[in-house]
């Protein structure tokens, strides 16, 4: 017999899977071996007593060996061919020479089509076909026959008094030959075709069915006949007459008045004489190979053309076929090798690897039909082969595991309509036994058999259906009738595969020599592995296994790699004991890294339970200082690199300018490895938590320390060869660098979740202490940052309140003041303010801008106000003051920028306003002088009130030279009265000549 299957085994499935070798089986063992059976292939896991009784013993199936093994390869193909294919190909060619009925097939073709293509497909030569050609020419012809099932009928008519009918049909088949002699011999023409038949051993009667328009018999006949060309299929039904008693007739004329008519009609008819009801007249070349359809009752006259319809079963088959061509083989087996030849032709002959998705030429689909028509096998039994085929065929090489569904599905339809065969029972059950632990196998690997792609990972999506479906049909349930549960059976594939590519996984990554920073970058590297399966796991193979089977592979993965980390982790740190060191603990931190990644993945979990790595991070305790260090000194030393090379040049890249050097850039990308090194520990103490972020504080401000002391080193070395502008300039950048870094700590505490940290650690750390430590750090160094800007803005500020005074002295000076126009001595001031400002405010930030503006403008107003009070005592005072107001409007505006520089709040200080006083008073002439005098008199005169004893006018002056005080009375008004008279007595002091007007 021709091995049903050559297990070719395919890359996609495991690496462990071997290739089968091709074994000659038994006449009997027409089905691909299993495991059981073939030791090359993959095996599943050993059962446990458990399961043996759950899916029982494993039958395997006969088995041995025709040649010896030192036998010639090709005497040994020689004599399988004979053996397996030859038998076959007989098959085919005797299906081909006496093939009855059309195809269902499309495509129509022809005996030499036929030949031509079963020589492909079992690799026949011409010789060979020619041989055995004649061979099936000299066997005996088969008797045709015509299997017909007359299953029900429906709306035929009512010949009985009751308006139903008693139907039962008759059958024959007619050849033209004999019907025309039989009309030849009658006198005259008859009605009857069946009924009058010749021979009435070749007519085929049902039953009758009682009162019915609607009659089911479900009966089968076998119908023989010699041509298919001249013979015809003719199907009669006839109502049957029977004889009834006065009694019963009078009965019925009681009970159904109106049908009266009716019984004249019949009383008229001979007694015992039946009805007919209709006939189907069909010519058997017309006909398939199998039919199953409605067929109209066709009348002998017009009367009643609607006489209902008729559903059949027909189908050409064999009888007395030669048994001797398959060396005794029954049909079904036949049939198996038949398929297995087509499919194996058809995909040996495809270019490409894609999935088999069940296609075969229109030939083999014809051959499939004839043959298994011609031999009356079933559907069930054609499609319980094509489950054994294509089970058998997916587990070497790709088929689309949804054909296998499909055919899963029709033998489960099958099972309830029709009983089968018990070795073709035996079959099944050992089918679907096979399948079952196959695809337990492919579970158990199903990371390196369905890889995690679209294309992937819907083929294990129905692999799985298959196996749910497998558990639920009726013929596994009956034949395994002890309890299996696979979502258990899928459970334990999973953890066994598991533990195995654990296993695999970890003798890949073996270290070569014992060295320990060799060992801890293997164990980086498998749980790193692991983390990517735990990712897959979650995000694809999940909604899979739940989807199909209601397994939650994520936890059941989750949990076993726990458990066989912690144990490995456990293994290697003992190792270390007391010989930690700073190598060791770098080679540490991927593997706490790793560890800490997959133990996030923990909050996926349906349900958790005691997990074994909850507490890892107390392994890796003694190598948390070692981390913190490295990072600090890593982070130094590129501070001190970055800080050496830096120009002080503002970085002019992209439309908005940046105003600070390459090395603030720098210095910030340096502290961000020190604030991931914080998010990635993560550490799960709290109070540790708080120690590790008062270090890394630390650091931080220690780095932000050390990089200001570094850019004052700079900017000093670089300026003693640089001229003065150049030195301004690299000041500049140094005072925005240290801005821009102040603003870097300002944010800190929200890069490292200062509140998280604080809402953590709340029951353990008081609120006083956590102020007291982490805040203050960063104060502390902001103070530091504050004082040397302050520094360099000073240092700038000095030199511009050294320029300004000496361009105010000298416009002001008191031999310029008669040469030059206010405007024109104001100009050297106001264009040296312009320049610098404007310089000032593109290459410092708006907060330095603004800083220096404000002393700036402070020291100018003290400057115009000592300018003043030195020239009081001067002549030309007036001149010099509205010299000094011009300046100090031209000093505001400068200042102010039209709204651009410090606002005028802030400009118009009290120191401010007092100078703007003293300048506005001194600018005036005499003249003004007195009118302003007078005008604040007589304004004092309007506003003081009168008072209730009077007022008097005085009028004082002191003389340094004999230190008298001079006070004239001039006047007063609204004295009291003091006399009867109405009038007052003045007295008057001996010192003073009063003048008194009343």
């Amino acid at each position: 017999m021709l091995p049903f299957l050559l297990f070719l085994k395919a890359s996609v499935h495991s690496s462990n899977m071997m290739s089968a070798q091709k074994e000659t089986a038994s006449s009997e063992d027409h089905l691909l071996k299993t495991p059981e059976q073939d030791p090359s292939l993959p095996r599943v896991r050993e059962l446990s007593p458990g399961h043996v009784r759950k899916l029982a013993q494993t039958r395997k199936m006969p088995y041995r060996r025709d040649f010896k093994e030192e036998e010639n390869p090709e005497e040994k193909a020689r004599r399988r061919k004979e053996q397996e294919l030859y038998p076959l190909y007989k098959e085919l060619l005797y299906t081909i020479t006496h093939k009855m009925g059309k195809s269902t097939s499309a495509e129509v073709f022809t005996d030499n089509q036929l030949h031509q293509f079963i020589q492909e497909a079992m690799t026949v030569t011409e010789s060979e076909h020619d041989v055995l050609l004649e061979q099936i020419q000299n066997v005996e012809a088969p008797v045709y026959c015509l299997m017909a099932t007359v299953k029900e009928a429906s709306g035929i008519l009512g010949k009985d008094v009751s308006g139903f009918s008693d139907p039962y049909c008759l059958l024959t088949i007619l050849e033209d030959e004999k019907e025309s002699r039989t009309r030849r011999s009658r006198s005259k023409a008859s009605k009857y075709v069946v009924k009058d038949a010749v021979s009435d051993d070749k007519i085929y009667q049902t039953h009758i069915k009682k009162q019915t328009l609607n009659p089911i018999w479900n009966e089968t006949f076998i119908l023989e006949f010699e041509d298919v060309a001249d013979a015809s299929f003719h199907l009669e039904m006839w109502d049957k007459d029977e004889e009834v008693s006065l009694t019963q007739k009078l009965e019925e004329f009681k009970t159904n008045f109106t049908s009266l008519r009716r019984m004249i009609k019949e009383a008229k008819k001979e007694k015992g004489t039946d009805d007919f009801l209709g006939k189907i007249v069909i010519k058997l070349q017309d006909l398939h190979c199998t039919e199953d359809n409605w067929y109209r009752l066709e009348p002998r006259t017009e009367t009643y053309p609607d006489r209902g319809q008729c559903h059949l079963n027909l189908k050409l088959i064999h009888k007395e076929r030669d048994g001797t061509l398959s060396a005794g083989r029954n049909a079904y087996v036949n049939y198996c090798g038949i398929l297995q030849q087509f499919v194996l032709s058809y995909i040996s002959k495809q270019e490409s690897c894609a999935t088999w998705k069940g296609e075969m030429r229109g030939e083999a689909l014809t051959l499939l039909e004839h043959y298994a028509t011609q031999n009356d096998l079933s559907p069930f039994l054609q499609d319980l082969a094509k489950w054994v085929a294509y089970s058998k065929l997916y587990q070497s090489l790709e088929v689309d595991s949804s054909l296998l569904l499909q055919q899963l599905t029709s033998v489960e339809y099958h099972w309830h309509q029709q009983e089968l065969p018990h070795q073709q029972k035996r079959e099944l059950g050992d089918s679907l036994h096979g399948f079952l632990k196959y695809g337990l196998y492919l579970v158990s690997k199903y990371r390196d058999v369905f890889s995690p792609t679209p294309s992937a990972t819907p083929k294990l999506h129905t692999l799985l259906r298959i196996l749910v479906q497998i558990c639920k049909t009726q013929a596994f349930r009956k034949m395994n009738p002890a309890e299996f549960e696979l979502q258990e059976e899928v459970t334990d594939a999973i953890q066994t595969g598991t533990q195995e590519w654990f296993t695999n996984k970890k003798g890949l990554h073996q270290p070569m020599t014992k060295d320990l920073s060799e060992i801890l970058s293997a164990l980086s590297r498998l749980i790193e592995e692991v983390r990517d399966d735990i990712k897959l796991n979650k995000d694809v193979w999940n909604r899979i296994f739940v989807s199909a089977v209601q397994v939650d592979v994520f936890t059941e993965v989750y949990k076993k790699f726990d458990s066989l980390l912690a144990t490995e982790v456990r293994e290697t740190l003992s190792l270390l004991e007391g010989q930690t060191d700073q190598s060791l603990a770098n080679s540490l931190f991927p593997v706490y890294l790793s560890l800490q990644a997959i133990q996030k993945d923990k909050a996926f979990l349906q349900k958790r339970g005691l997990l074994k790595l909850t507490n890892f991070h107390e392994n890796f305790r003694e190598a948390q200082p070692y981390w913190l260090n490295q990072v600090f000194i890593t982070t130094m030393d590129r501070v001190e690199r970055a800080v050496k090379v830096d120009q002080l040049q503002p970085l002019q890249c992209g439309a908005v300018p940046i105003k600070h050097s390459s090395s603030a850039v720098d210095l910030v990308a340096c502290i961000q490895p020190v604030c991931d090194l914080w998010k990635q520990m993560s550490w799960p103490d709290p109070e540790e938590a708080f120690m590790l972020m008062v270090k890394i504080t630390e650091d931080v401000c220690k780095i932000v320390v050390t990089y200001c002391h570094s850019l004052k080193d700079r900017v000093r070395i670089l300026s003693e060869n640089s001229d003065h502008g150049s030195a301004i300039n690299m000041l500049c950048v140094v005072v925005n660098d240290l801005e821009y870094l102040r603003s870097v700590l300002a944010r800190l505490p929200t890069q490292l979740n200062w509140a998280g940290l604080r809402e953590r650690t709340s029951h353990v750390i008081g609120e006083n202490q956590f102020q007291n430590t982490l805040p203050s750090q960063v104060q502390q160094a902001q103070g530091i940052l504050d004082r040397e800007i302050r520094s360099a803005l000073d240092t700038l500020g000095k030199k511009l309140n050294t320029d300004i005074e000496t361009h105010v002295r000298g416009m002001t000076s008191r031999w310029r003041i008669p040469s030059k126009s206010t405007e024109d001595a104001a100009g050297p001031l106001m264009r040296y303010l312009e320049q610098e400002l404007h310089y000032m405010n593109e290459n410092l930030v708006q907060e330095n801008f603004n800083s220096l503006l404000t002393p700036l403008w402070n020291t100018s107003v003290k400057v115009l106000h000592q300018m003043a009070n030195e020239h009081v005592q001067q002549e030309g005072l007036m001149v010099f003051c509205q010299r000094l107001v011009y300046i100090l409007q031209c000093l505001e505006q400068c200042f102010h920028g039209e709204g651009n520089g410090l606002p005028l709040k802030m400009l118009h200080s009290e120191e401010y306003k007092m100078l703007k006083a003293y300048l506005a008073h001194h600018s005036l002439s005499s003249r003004q002088l007195v009118e302003k005098f007078l005008e604040g008199k007589i304004w004092e005169q309007r506003v003081v009130g009168v008072e209730k004893y009077g007022a008097v006018t005085l009028l004082t002056s002191y003389r340094r030279s004999d230190q008298r005080l001079r006070v004239e009375v001039l006047n007063a008004v609204s004295l009291l009265p003091m006399d009867s008279n109405g009038r007052t007595l003045l007295h008057w002091d001996q010192e003073l000549r009063p003048k008194p007007t009343f």
